[in-house]
C-alpha cells in the first residue's frame, strides 16, 4: 500500500515523527493543526482568526494530497475554552459550508499556551455518490 506523506516543514514534525497529512489510496488524514505562524511568530489573538489559520494550513495539506475542503468527511475541533466554540465554529462553517463533515468539539489544553484552537480533518476522494 503506497503512502504519500505531506509535510508542512515544521521542525516539530521531524522531532516527534509525524506528517502534517498522510494519503493512502482515496483517504487523507490531516494531523491536529494549530495556528502555527511562520518563524514561530505569535498567532492571531482571537479564536476565529486562529481557526482561520488552522483551516488554511489544512487546506494547503489537502491540496498537496490532491484533495480539497469539499472532500472532508470528518473534523475534530479542540478548543481551550468552551466559550470559543462559536467563533471557531463560524470559521469552520465558512470553510466547510458545502462539505458539512461530521464534527466533534473537545475542550482541552493544547501544547502551546498561545493556541486557543487546533483542528484535525479526514477526507475521502472520489465522485459524490460513488
Amino acid at each position: 500500500m503506497e503512502r504519500q506523506l505531506i509535510s508542512s516543514g515544521a521542525a516539530f514534525e521531524a522531532r516527534v515523527g509525524y506528517s502534517r497529512a498522510v494519503r493512502v489510496a482515496d483517504r487523507v488524514w490531516v494531523s491536529g493543526t494549530a495556528p502555527i505562524m511562520p518563524g514561530d511568530a505569535d498567532p492571531p489573538v482571537t479564536p476565529y482568526e486562529q481557526a482561520q489559520v488552522c483551516l488554511a494550513i489544512i487546506e494547503r495539506a489537502l491540496s498537496e494530497a490532491g484533495a480539497s475542503l469539499d472532500d472532508v468527511v470528518r473534523t475534530r475541533i479542540y478548543v481551550t475554552d468552551a466559550a470559543y466554540i462559536d467563533e471557531v465554529g463560524r470559521a469552520h462553517g465558512e470553510a466547510f459550508a458545502r462539505a458539512r463533515p461530521a464534527t466533534t468539539g473537545i475542550v482541552t489544553a493544547l501544547l502551546d499556551p498561545r493556541w486557543l484552537v487546533e483542528i484535525e480533518a479526514e477526507a475521502v476522494l472520489g465522485e459524490p455518490g460513488s
